[in-house]
């Protein structure tokens, strides 16, 4: 068997990482590049014409035609922070390269911070991932399936019926050949409503979906796409079909990402946030080299997202 070229890419190496980003001016230059680069542009009034000074160590930039004064942090996902861009483009590196994720532990260990720092600062970089794959459209060949987080509540239902399993839909775009391009994980209950709306977001009009026999996938036609549905009876069996294999590869690398990197985190209110984890870096997996610097790009357009909200439980659907 031939050496997979995207798992054995050479990436951004932790050495050359810290020769492009190892300062807080470097990494105060990547940002400012990354925010505007093509030249300041106000926030409030959209000139272009201004004048710079510093404060306390902190670089301003002040609109000529408006007189708004911003930084280059305000507005962004790092507005108010009290850390130095250090930490967090360490934290945009170690959670963009890693196979597997990094828990909110691991990332406290690393950047030296509390666990409850690590824990915000992962959140707000996960959020920043799920605005950004929000828009995400499949097209062409399309696997689906259904999966769940969690397991069964002692004396509970058990299935699908349990109380404490978080339902999502999985759906990968292959090639004709059934090779994995591009991914999209997504909260959702199955429901034939719910898988209709989903659908119209998610999946092309020229889209061809693949399935097994659960009866709500047949609403993924509300999109204009077109439907295989494969009733395979479920078992083991049904999970080695070849027409299935890159959905299930997915979910299998899935499973082992958050056993093996998580100890435990609420399903019901952050899922979403680590299923667009997953999904972000699936989706941007063919060149490692540049992941952190869209995911910069990234959290520089990604408006401020405080605390409050990062812990507000997400709504289904």
């Amino acid at each position: 068997m031939g050496i997979n070229k995207i798992q054995f890419q050479k990436g951004l190496s932790m050495a050359e990482f810290m020769e492009r980003y190892g300062t807080e001016e470097k990494c105060q230059a990547a940002l400012v590049g990354s925010r505007w680069p093509s030249g300041f542009v106000c926030p409030e009034c959209g000139g272009e014409r201004h004048s710079t000074f510093e404060r306390k160590g902190l670089r301003y930039w002040q609109c000529t035609a408006c007189r708004e004064q911003t930084t280059a942090i305000c507005g962004t996902i790092f507005q108010a922070t009290k850390l130095p861009l250090t930490r967090w483009f360490l934290a945009m590196h170690l959670l963009s390269q890693s196979k597997n994720s990094v828990s909110a532990l691991e990332l406290k260990r690393h950047l030296g911070v509390r666990y409850k720092t690590a824990w915000l600062m992962k959140h707000k970089l996960m959020q920043v991932m799920s605005v950004r794959e929000g828009s995400r459209q499949l097209d062409g060949r399309v696997e689906i399936d259904d999966a769940y987080l969690g397991g069964e509540l002692p004396g509970g239902k058990s299935g699908r019926g349990s109380g404490n399993k978080v339902p999502f839909i999985a759906a990968v775009q292959t090639t004709e050949t059934g090779h994995p391009l591009f991914a999209c994980l997504t909260r959702l209950e199955f429901t034939k409503g719910a898988m209709a709306e989903w659908a119209k977001k998610s999946l092309s009009a020229r889209a061809h979906v693949v399935s097994d026999g659960l009866w709500c996938f047949r609403a993924v036609t509300a999109s204009g796409a077109s439907h295989d549905r494969t009733v395979t009876g479920g078992g083991a069996a049904s999970a080695k079909l070849g027409k299935f294999r890159a959905v299930n590869t997915l979910l299998s690398n899935l499973k082992t990402a958050f056993s093996g990197t998580y100890h435990a985190f609420n399903f019901s209110k952050y899922a979403h946030r680590y299923l667009a984890e997953i999904q972000y870096r699936f989706n941007r997996r063919f060149d490692l080299s540049v992941i952190l610097r869209r995911l910069l790009r990234a959290s520089a357009v990604t408006s401020p997202y405080p605390e409050r909200l990062i812990r507000a439980a997400e709504h289904c659907g």
